[in-house]
C-alpha cells in the first residue's frame, strides 16, 4: 500500500488538472494501427491513457490524433507502452510531433539486443527526451481518481496477490499444454486492468502463454472482466483456455490486422469462452476460413485496404456498456 501512495502521489504531482467533462462514462477507443496496438480510454473526469501508438509514420499518428479529437482531448495525458516492438511503440515519435504528451509509461529497458532492436529503443528514448517518463511495477497504477488503472504485469513480472474478489483456483488449468518458453520482448508486456465501478477491461499487450499462464494458475489472480482485449492480436497459444474461460469476458475484441493474428485456435478458444455474448474483430482475418471470423457487423474493416475504421466502447460504473463498430454504426447494449 505505502509503494502504491508514494507512486501516485509523485505522478499526482506532475500531472495537470483537467475539468471534468458533463457525462459519467468511460470512453474506450481501439485505433486501427493495422495489426498492432493503440487504445485510447478518457476516463468520466476527461483524464486520458494512450495504451501503445502502432507503426511509425503519419497513418497511425494522424488516427490517433482523430480519435483524440473525437474525444475531446488537446493532449493526452499517459502513453503507456506495453513493450518494445514496431507495431506498438514504432509510432512515438511521429504521435508527439503532433500532439502534446504528458507523462509516458514503459517497463524499462528494452530486453532484445538485435540491431533492429536497439536501433528502435534509442529512437523510443531519443523520442521521449524531455517528457516525464515512469517505469511500471506490477501492483501499482496511474492516479486516475474516478478510474483505477492497475498494472498486472510488467517486465516479466507479474501481481503474486489476488485482486479483491479474485483468487480461486482455476479448474482450467489442468488440461493446458506446458507453455512454451519467451525471451522476446512480448513477455515483458506491461498488463493493465481498468476497473470503473463494476466495469472491468483487462488488455495484457502481447503477453505470451508462459506468462498469462502465471497470472490465473493454479489460481485466477485477475477474476473476472466485463471486455477482454485477445492477447498478442489473437495470436496461438496465447489466449489459452485457461486465462480466457477463468476471465470470462462478457465481450472480447481482437485487434488482429488483415494477415496478422486472428489465429483460427485462438479465436475458437474466445469465442466458446462461457457467457460470452459476442467478439468483435478490429480486420477481416484474410487467412482464415469462414468459419473463424465473425459476421461483418462486428469487424471494424471488412477490406484488404483498411480505411482506419474504429471500434469504441462506452461504459457506465453501473456494468453496461455499448460497443459500437465506426464503420457502419452498427451498436450492441451489455449489462
Amino acid at each position: 500500500m505505502k509503494r502504491w501512495l508514494a507512486f501516485v502521489a509523485a505522478l499526482a504531482a506532475i500531472t495537470p488538472v483537467v475539468h471534468a467533462r458533463s457525462h459519467k462514462e468511460l470512453q474506450i477507443y481501439f485505433i486501427d494501427v493495422e495489426g498492432g496496438q493503440s487504445t485510447l480510454l478518457v476516463s468520466p473526469s476527461g483524464k486520458s491513457v494512450l495504451i501503445d501508438t502502432g507503426w511509425a509514420g503519419d497513418r497511425d499518428a494522424g488516427r490517433i490524433v482523430s480519435a483524440a479529437k473525437v474525444a475531446g482531448l488537446k493532449q493526452i495525458d499517459y502513453v503507456v507502452i506495453t513493450h518494445f516492438h514496431q507495431d506498438h511503440v514504432g509510432g512515438a515519435a511521429d504521435l508527439l510531433s503532433r500532439m502534446k504528451v504528458t507523462t509516458f509509461v514503459d517497463h524499462g529497458a528494452d530486453m532484445e539486443n538485435s540491431d533492429e532492436a536497439k536501433n528502435l529503443y534509442a529512437t523510443y528514448e531519443k523520442a521521449i527526451k524531455g517528457v516525464t517518463r515512469v517505469i511500471a511495477k506490477p501492483g501499482e497504477g496511474l492516479p486516475l481518481t474516478d478510474v483505477k488503472l492497475e498494472f498486472v504485469a510488467a517486465g516479466g513480472e507479474r501481481i503474486t496477490d489476488p485482486l479483491p474478489g479474485a483468487g480461486e483456483a482455476n479448474q482450467y488449468c489442468f488440461s493446458e499444454a506446458p507453455p512454451p518458453e519467451d525471451a522476446t520482448e512480448n513477455s515483458q508486456s506491461i498488463g493493465i486492468l481498468v476497473t470503473y465501478g463494476k466495469f472491468r477491461f483487462l488488455d495484457l499487450g502481447d503477453l505470451t502463454k508462459v506468462k498469462e499462464m502465471g497470472l490465473v494458475c493454479p489460481n485466477n489472480l485477475l477474476g473476472t472482466v466485463s471486455l477482454y482485449l485477445a492477447t498478442h492480436h489473437g495470436g496461438y497459444p496465447d489466449n489459452p483456455r485457461a486465462l480466457v474461460w477463468a476471465l470470462h469476458p462478457s465481450v472480447a475484441i481482437m485487434n488482429n490486422g488483415a494477415h496478422k493474428g486472428g489465429n483460427p485456435d485462438a479465436w475458437q478458444i474466445v469465442h466458446d469462452s462461457p457467457g460470452l455474448a459476442d467478439l468483435w474483430q478490429m480486420h477481416y482475418a484474410a487467412d482464415a476460413d469462414s468459419k473463424h471470423d465473425v459476421a461483418e457487423n462486428f469487424i471494424a474493416n471488412v477490406d484488404e485496404k483498411s480505411e482506419g475504421h474504429s471500434i469504441e466502447v462506452w461504459a457506465k460504473s453501473d456494468g453496461e456498456f455499448t460497443v459500437t463498430n465506426s464503420r457502419n454504426g452498427y451498436t450492441r447494449n451489455y449489462r
